[in-house]
């Protein structure tokens, strides 16, 4: 541990039972209505035997994400043939999944009606996570309604669209990904100063990038919340990164990149980093999502190569 620890520092507790939504009451929220009874096992297996690679493809991502627009989807999965031609591929296979109740709509959230089945927000359902044989999206029981707020869409969606990116990425050969890992799995729990404590980084991710390997926690900022909230979230990775669990497993401490939105967002997470223990500060790094890539491949100048 280190001497700079401060005092009775915050940290967040351990909750077992965590929601899946992260809903602000004061929004509007969507809302899909529960679907019938979950399929039986010999419904589940007859799912599972109409299903394409392609198909299990797109439920695994909506595994790992917990959501993607149809744009993400189609980016993700239909990449091959012309624009045109991936767009209606799309179409088909969002449309496909949704009539047979393996993933859920959730409503027009990107690029207005005319943005089409790209517009739309896609969810696992009940029936998804049966044929996949997972859990909940927080790792519970299995979801049979969905509740949402835009604020919580658009975090999701968030983490979603940097993976997006490293998947194009590792397309191109600029990189490999070699783990990633949304919520709940990229949570690190520690001892903390007043019991366990649980870090909850929105995601954790470890690329190859030629002999190096990168690692980083990320933390995707929608300009929501408060620099108390920020400096809150930030003593979690000081008190985690002095735990020395983390340096145990892996040797080094993944560096925590905090993607804000815009320049106020950027402008707020800096104010909040001063705050920071001083020997604690080279832990953390500020962008833009739309810099992810580069910065998350950078090595040595901008930064951590771990």
């Amino acid at each position: 541990m280190n001497a700079n620890t401060p005092a009775g520092r915050p940290t967040d507790p351990v909750n077992s039972s965590s929601p899946l939504t992260c809903a602000d009451g004061s929004l509007p929220t969507t809302t899909v209505e529960p679907l019938p009874a979950r399929p039986s096992a010999d419904r589940t297996q007859a799912l599972r035997d109409r299903l394409s690679d392609r198909d299990v493809a797109v439920l695994r991502s909506l595994a790992t994400l917990r959501l993607l627009t149809g744009g993400q989807a189609r980016r993700l999965h239909v990449a091959d043939g012309s624009a045109a031609t991936q767009s209606r591929r799309a179409r088909a296979l969002l449309q496909r999944l949704a009539d047979l109740k393996l993933v859920v709509r959730l409503g027009r959230r990107v690029g207005g009606v005319r943005a089409g089945s790209a517009g739309y927000v896609y969810g696992l359902s009940g029936h998804g996570q049966a044929v996949l044989a997972v859990e909940g999206p927080m790792g519970g029981r299995r979801r049979r309604v969905w509740e949402t707020s835009p604020s919580f869409q658009d975090h999701v969606l968030g983490v979603a669209e940097v993976y997006v990116r490293l998947v194009e990425a590792e397309r191109t050969g600029s990189l490999e990904m070699l783990d990633f890992q949304a919520e709940p799995p990229a949570w690190r729990t520690f001892p903390g100063a007043n019991g366990p404590a649980v870090l909850k980084p929105d995601a954790f991710v470890r690329l190859g990038v030629d002999d190096l390997e990168h690692s980083a926690f990320l933390e995707i900022d929608r300009s929501t919340e408060s620099v108390p909230t920020i400096v809150r979230k930030c003593r979690t990775y000081v008190a985690y990164w002095q735990s020395g669990i983390e340096q145990a497993e892996h040797e080094v401490f993944p560096r925590v990149l905090w993607l804000a939105a815009d320049a106020r967002g950027a402008q707020r997470i800096t104010q909040a980093l001063t705050q920071m223990p001083r020997d604690a500060q080279h832990l953390f790094q500020v962008t833009f999502l739309e810099s992810a890539v580069p910065v998350l491949t950078a090595t040595a100048r901008g930064g951590r190569m771990v």
